[in-house]
């Protein structure tokens, strides 16, 4: 008999804290996916689904895409992972990312999108020998205790420290200050209470993970000016706008200039790489180069992660496929479609986004910062992608998470979803939880 969905998580209840690896991962009952092609997943009970996900944001070509695909298997013919010197490949995705990202001279790989702001955090209090970090209420940048606070906190844990975690010290939460997103008036309040002690300011130009908090520019380019004037530096943590919304990431739209930029999660379409680049004086401050602050990572730049990087951005940056261009036509769609919905059934919603990704808040006005957030219906949101996930579109079930358009989509799944949406917020509003 066929494995089940259900038998599978009870036998990993038994070896797996939880049942998964990761806690967002427990999404909802029962979920346990067999296969995964293109813009779609199948469970172990044999239901195919439209896939919006994606890892959450990690698949930017489609799931299984062959370009990658190959250029992995190629790679396993050769050399593999050896944890001497370096390799052709790392020196391919080094080349390739200061290309295309603006603010990379030098930059170093890691496996994951937390690592690398970890260490962009380490080199910022290394260089500058200052104590604080600023970071900002509503942003996400892994799990590493430094940054490990005030995320999507609940409306009275603002202005306190909010953990992400027990088992953090006091220390290292306290060594991280807290400034309200596009509001240049509560960063210079720190500044003015911490003089000379701020090692870095650290932000999603885009914060993804609360939904989409769209930046106004006059905040990008004050928080350029503030830190060039301060002697801070300033860290943008691109793991997810980087490579999905343009080669180069938010930071090619926006023509701000960061001093450091994280990147990672889409870098090579599900396989596990990331990075950490910047100006080459900052960088050169790495052990690795002789300087004070310690550079480690056995499985940094492994030539599996290193040939799906140079695959990924080579097809991302292409102009004769243009990814982003097809990508946010798709998401352009996708969000006119959502409005006319919820304008049509009289649903007080906010429909945002950017590119490929699409957000449907349920509140009667644009957020622009964490503390607009706490008026989204959020039993509203996480029941929308709840129901949508079970008429077969993945939409992960939590409150102000965000959805993706990979290449793999066609405007057939988007319309396909918009069907959807359209029969599940009809039966909410009919049910009351829109009033």
């Amino acid at each position: 008999m066929p494995r089940t969905a259900a038998a599978l998580i009870s036998e990993a209840k038994e070896f797996i804290p939880g049942g998964v690896n990761s806690a967002t991962r427990n999404f909802g009952a029962p979920y346990a996916f067999r296969d995964s092609q293109g813009a779609y997943l199948t469970d172990y009970d044999g239901r195919r689904y439209v896939d919006y996900h994606a890892a959450f944001g990690a698949i930017l070509l489609g799931h299984s895409d062959e370009r990658v695909t190959a250029a992995v298997t190629q790679s396993l013919n050769g050399l593999d992972l050896v944890g001497l010197g370096v390799s052709e490949l790392e020196v391919e995705v080094a080349r390739m990312v200061a290309k295309l990202i603006p603010s990379v001279e030098k930059s170093v790989t890691t496996m994951s999108g937390t690592e690398a702001t970890m260490q962009a955090v380490r080199l910022a209090r290394g260089v500058t020998g200052r104590k604080y970090l600023l970071k900002f209420q509503g942003c996400f940048h892994g799990w590493g205790d430094a940054v490990a606070r005030n995320v999507a906190s609940p409306a009275d844990r603002i202005g306190t420290v909010d953990p992400l975690s027990t088992g953090i010290l006091e220390d290292a939460l306290g060594s991280t200050l807290v400034a309200d997103f596009n509001d240049l008036d509560s960063v210079r309040a720190l500044y003015e209470r911490y003089p000379d002690q701020i090692a870095a300011i650290i932000l999603e130009p885009v914060p993804h993970n609360v939904g989409a908090l769209l930046p106004d520019q006059s905040f990008l380019e004050g928080l350029r000016e503030i830190t060039k004037a301060e002697g801070s530096i300033l860290i943008f943590d691109e793991v997810i706008t980087g490579f999905r919304h343009a080669p180069g990431g938010y930071q090619e739209l926006c023509g701000i200039t960061p001093d450091l930029t994280s990147y990672g999660k889409s870098m090579g379409n599900g396989f596990a790489v990331a990075g950490l680049g910047g100006r080459a004086d900052l960088m050169d401050n790495f052990s690795s180069a002789g300087g004070g602050v310690m550079l480690a990572g056995t499985f940094n730049g492994g030539p599996v992660s290193m040939a799906a990087a140079i695959a990924t951005m080579t097809v991302a940056s292409d102009p004769e496929v243009g990814m982003h261009e097809y990508t946010g036509r798709l998401g352009a769609r996708m969000r006119d479609g959502l409005r006319d919905i919820t304008t049509e059934l009289g649903i007080a919603a906010h429909v945002t986004g950017l590119g490929s990704v699409f957000i449907c808040y349920f509140m009667d006005r644009e957020p622009k910062s964490y503390n607009d957030l706490l008026e989204n219906n959020d039993v509203a949101y996480a029941t929308f992608h709840r129901r949508m996930t079970d008429r077969g579109f993945v939409m992960y079930p939590m409150t102000l998470k965000r959805n993706h358009i990979s290449l793999a989509h066609t405007e057939a799944d988007i319309d396909l979803t918009l069907e959807a949406a359209r029969e599940v917020l009809q039966e909410m509003k009919s049910e009351g939880i829109f009033a």
